[in-house]
């Protein structure tokens, strides 16, 4: 069975995946990949994910050249969302912080502990 067979798309053939940082183990962002993506990333070494909103396909960093280099590819017990070791070049977040979990709960809000990179 090949890679992509394994991967349990949803109905709408898309799968998450979590990009973490490959280096000190932080979680940068997630995003949503469908099967052209997963491709077009084992191909390349180079993240590429799948725009709901756009509905097409995008390398990170593509605009921005934040790319995000593939060290290691996970796929969770249920086959269902993918983990990313990633080497990341500059932020990755789109609101310029080098993570989008930016904000933390303190009792009943969350606070943002994490300023955008000048």
């Amino acid at each position: 069975m090949s890679l992509l067979e394994t991967i349990k798309f949803n109905d709408a053939g898309l799968v998450p995946a979590i990009a973490q940082d490959a280096g000190n183990g932080r979680v940068l962002m997630m995003a949503w990949m469908n099967e052209e993506a997963v491709q077009q990333t084992l191909q390349t070494g180079f993240a590429h994910y799948y725009s709901r909103s756009r509905q097409t396909q995008w390398k990170k960093g593509e605009s921005s050249g934040h790319v995000q280099r593939i060290v290691d590819i996970f796929l969770d017990c249920d086959g269902d969302t993918l983990l990313l070791k990633i080497e990341q070049t500059g932020p990755a977040c789109h609101t310029n912080r080098q993570s989008c979990f930016y904000q933390q709960r303190q009792a009943d809000q969350w606070l943002t502990i994490e300023s955008p990179l000048e």
